[in-house]
């Protein structure tokens, strides 16, 4: 089942800053709307109070109850609203002054007494028509001598006209924040992830023959500056691997090719004519010979191979690196003998690492001491403590070297003495398994020349992994 596609980054974010948005500018006309509501109600409750106080004060002093049954008109005309109810009577009589012209009825309310404070806990609610809201309160006056109740009411007719008009202005915002923030935030975002579209169309172009293209950080976002340099960081890594395996792919091959040809050549000119048991016996000795070195190369391959993968498990032991390094001396003593060279062994102490990779590492390292030192000469092999760190040298005398040369000889299939490239039988592989053994323990392999006609190897082992006597 194929998988649904997830919605861009930009249509995510910008749908995201639309209902931020939205819900911002709503919650604030929310707020006013409600505050100006609050705002409208006190003031109309104000307004009905008011009237009422004013006109029990025009009863008691100005105005008496046969005034107002003679001029009702003229009292209907003091009042501010059209919709307004305002009702005068004495108890248990009919009004002397009725004015309700939607009819709406009243709600049961309290009567406050004459001369008594008006407040609006005086003041009732009630809903006209089901959605206009009410406030109405009646008061006790003196007219003449006699008890006349009034009853003021406002209802908020034209109050609700301007809030609902308040509202939908309101809601008109809230889509046109919504709608403008998704227009500009789409049009900001692109522009602003143009950076990572110039990375993915710069990863699009990438090609073994462009490897060494890069991105050019200058104008790229803070944010987005160390996926830059990262990017650029994996394209070096990249171009580095992938020149040394066309390089080691071109050495492994013009390697082989050489026994390979051999092999081909001897076995041509076997065929050619009859020849004795002798001669085949000779024959297959040599090739047995080219057969055992593309057998110790294929071997040193794979084990560089093994070594590349950062997984690789080290079996580490405490060894004694005195015995170590006589076991080393004692094994190449015969060869140092044919070629009347001296093999001296310096120094002691604990070091922890794997056995077998360290005597490898000192067997490739006094191996290449024998062949290419001056005949007759002499090689140390010695344990170096200082700087927190655990050092084993091999030095021997031997041709003086380029630094160009002293760079290369961890290479895979460099040889330093081109002189014997042909009848060596050293694949160019000891000094890179070396390197390599060092890498698994966490050093390095170095080389210096201390004095000139001097060459000095160095397993350089970290403090943390080294224990002293």
């Amino acid at each position: 089942m194929r998988a649904r596609r997830q919605p861009s980054l930009t249509l995510r974010s910008t749908l995201a800053f639309s209902v931020v948005a939205m819900l911002a500018v709503a919650s604030a006309g929310m707020y006013l709307y409600e505050t100006m509501k609050a705002s409208v109600m006190t003031r109309s409750d104000h307004a009905v109070l008011a009237r009422l106080d004013h006109f029990r004060k025009l009863l008691q002093y100005d105005l008496t109850l046969d005034t107002l049954r003679s001029s009702p008109q003229l009292f209907e005309n003091m009042l501010d609203s059209e919709d307004d109810i305002f009702i005068i009577a004495e108890p248990g009589k009919s009004p002397v002054i009725m004015v309700n012209p939607l009819h709406a009825p009243l709600p049961e309310m309290p009567v406050v007494e004459a001369n008594a404070p008006l407040s609006s806990d005086d003041l009732r609610s009630a809903m006209v028509n089901g959605d206009v809201p009410m406030r109405a309160a009646t008061v006790e006056a003196l007219s003449g001598g006699k008890v006349v109740h009034l009853t003021a009411a406002h209802l908020a007719v034209k109050e609700m006209a301007t809030l609902a008009n308040f509202r939908d202005r309101i809601l008109f915002a809230v889509a046109l924040a919504f709608v403008l923030t998704a227009v500009l935030g789409y049009l900001l975002l692109r522009r602003g992830l143009r950076p990572l579209r110039k990375m993915a169309d710069h990863a699009t172009a990438i090609t073994p023959a462009r490897l060494d293209s890069r991105m050019d950080s200058r104008d790229t976002p803070v944010e987005l500056q160390q996926l830059s340099d990262a990017y650029n960081a994996m394209l070096d890594r990249l171009a580095d691997g992938y020149q040394r395996l066309t390089q080691f792919s071109a050495d492994l091959a013009h390697e082989i090719r050489t026994p390979v040809g051999s092999l081909m050549g001897h076995c041509q000119v076997a065929l050619r004519q009859p020849r004795s048991a002798d001669e085949y016996q000779t024959l297959l000795a040599s090739n047995l010979e080219e057969l055992e070195r593309i057998s110790r190369m294929v071997e040193s391959i794979l084990f560089l191979a093994r070594a590349d993968d950062a997984q690789a498990a080290l079996n580490r032991q405490t060894l004694d690196l005195e015995d170590e390094l006589q076991r080393v001396t004692g094994y190449f003593e015969g060869l140092a003998e044919e070629r009347q060279m001296t093999l001296r062994s310096l120094g002691n102490g604990k070091l922890n690492a794997d056995p077998l990779l360290l005597r490898r590492a000192l067997s490739n390292l006094v191996a290449n001491a024998i062949r290419y030192a001056d005949e007759g000469s002499g090689i140390e092999i010695r344990v170096v403590d200082g700087a927190g760190q655990r050092r084993i040298e091999v030095e021997n005398q031997g041709p003086v070297l380029s630094e160009s040369a002293l760079g290369k000889l961890f290479d895979r299939f460099y040889r330093g003495d081109a002189s014997r490239h042909q009848s060596s039988d050293s694949n160019g592989l000891g000094l890179a398994i070396v390197a390599a053994i060092m890498q698994l323990h966490g050093g390095e392999i170095a080389v210096n020349q201390p004095t000139p006609g001097k060459i000095c190897f160095a397993l350089v082992f970290p403090a943390a992994r080294s224990k002293t006597l």
